[in-house]
């Protein structure tokens, strides 16, 4: 094929990241990755700088917990209007300015917090910041699979992921780049340093609120859904009065319906489906889990560490996201979801070489490059899959449940890398986490091979 064929397939090829909608989920994403960590671990800064003791600021750690159990008030955003805002807006936009809305002024009610004085009106400000930015996240969940197709939703992972972690950095080096500069003395706290930094990231999140308004609404057909509540609206006011008939029909189809339009679709494949979901990040999730204890183990300084895992990890990540979204483009979910899985599990191999080899910054610069490029190729692959299972009308609700299935088991398993490290060695470990790994790859190919494309396609607004 003549080199001008192959530059413009490859030209082709990355145009769908110039598509409006892949720009509108990179702005989104920054304004989802920006309040998480003004939660986490800036705050944490914060309270330890004004001299909050260690098992305060540990139990702080616990609002994050609010994120786990979003699938909980999912169906909210699924199934209920907001006044003005859904008829303005539309169902999704109206949800996602709503939360936007909600953070600004929790943040700034963070912003005008001291701790020293008053740690509860903190604590709650922190809370209703970790709750709003929850519900933000299942409100541009569901918007980014409405907005496009499948073969899309990697493209649209891909570049929300940039934004989010983009954020990330913001909220947490910019943060404290920001109280310094208004405090540069270390060895002084100053309130007024932390409140500066704290309005800035509130203002940051006018990034999110201009991209939601000049967004559109993708047209999700809901018709299904509305005619099951109404039909059970209509048996339930036999029995009961008016009031508790329609919220026992509402609450029945929020709550209910998601869940058995999800088995009525795959049948006994769904008990596949939730196996491959509960078990692709496993071999990841548990050694990343270890990874920074291993790193400190094999005499790797803090200033070394990162840069490499921050710096190096996060461009990595970014690019593999990136070629992960092209390659679900132009091959389809399925194979680069296998890619992803085998690309994940054979890298894990890589840091039982380093624990081999010990003390080596060029080897450990090529492990964590070589990792994170696979996790972002397999995130990107997985959640355009996790995307692709969900039912227009339900899909809040759905894809709340299922990223929140994605992690139950693997964090479990992850829970004994310690001992398991403490009673035998490294080696054995990073081999033992790509080991466990390779029957995800079986998973994938028993899924393509029996569970049937039953997923209606999702109606593009653009």
């Amino acid at each position: 094929m003549p080199i001008s064929s192959y530059a413009q397939r490859i030209k082709d090829s990355l145009s769908i990241y110039c598509h409006k909608r892949v720009l509108s989920l990179l702005l989104l994403g920054f304004s989802a990755g920006l309040p998480l960590m003004l939660v986490f671990s800036t705050l944490s800064f914060w309270l330890r700088e004004a001299g909050v003791d260690r098992t305060a600021i540990g139990y702080f750690s616990w609002i994050a917990l609010v994120y786990g159990f979003k699938w909980a008030w999912s169906p909210l955003v699924d199934r209920m209007s907001l006044p003005i805002l859904t008829k303005l807006l539309g169902r999704r936009r109206g949800w996602m300015l709503f939360a936007q809305t909600m953070l600004v002024l929790s943040i700034v009610g963070m912003s005008q917090s001291d701790p020293t004085l008053d740690i509860k009106t903190l604590t709650m400000f922190a809370f209703l910041v970790a709750f709003a930015s929850a519900t933000q996240d299942i409100a541009i969940d569901a918007f980014r699979i409405e907005s496009a197709s499948e073969r899309m939703q990697a493209a649209l992972a891909a570049a929300y992921q940039v934004g989010y972690r983009s954020a990330m950095i913001i909220a947490t080096a910019g943060a404290l780049t920001i109280a310094a500069w208004i405090e540069p003395n270390n060895a002084t706290y100053s309130l007024a340093s932390w409140q500066t930094a704290y309005l800035v990231m509130a203002g940051l999140m006018s990034i999110g609120i201009l991209t939601t308004l000049f967004s559109s609404e993708p047209l999700v057909e809901t018709k299904v859904a509305d005619e099951t509540e109404a039909q059970l609206k209509q048996q339930f006011s036999t029995r009961y009065p008016p009031i508790i008939a329609a919220s026992l029909s509402w609450l029945y189809t929020a709550s209910v319906l998601p869940f058995l339009d999800f088995f009525k679709r795959y049948g006994k494949s769904a008990l596949l489906i939730l196996l491959l979901i509960s078990t692709y990040r496993i071999s990841d999730i548990v050694m990343g889990v270890m990874a920074n204890v291993f790193y400190v183990d094999m005499g790797f300084s803090k200033a070394e560490i990162a840069t490499l895992s921050k710096v190096y990890g996060l461009i990595m990540t970014l690019v593999g996201a990136g070629a992960g979204g092209l390659l679900v483009a132009r091959y389809g979910t399925m194979k680069i979801l296998l890619l992803g899985a085998f690309l994940v599990a054979t890298t894990n191999l890589l840091f039982a070489y380093q624990a081999v080899i010990g003390y080596n910054v060029t080897f450990l610069t090529l492990a964590i490059s070589v990792d994170n490029f696979s996790g972002g190729v397999a995130t990107a692959a997985f959640i355009a899959y996790l995307s692709s299972l969900t039912s227009t009308g339900y899909t809040a609700t759905q894809y709340a449940l299922l990223s929140s299935i994605m992690l139950i088991f693997p964090k479990f398993v992850a829970g004994f890398s310690g001992m398991y490290i403490d009673a035998y060695d490294y080696v054995s470990f990073f081999i033992g986490a790509s080991i466990i790994g390779f029957p995800v790859l079986g998973l994938i190919l028993l899924v393509q091979k029996y569970v049937p494309a039953t997923h209606p396609p999702h109606r593009k607004s653009e």
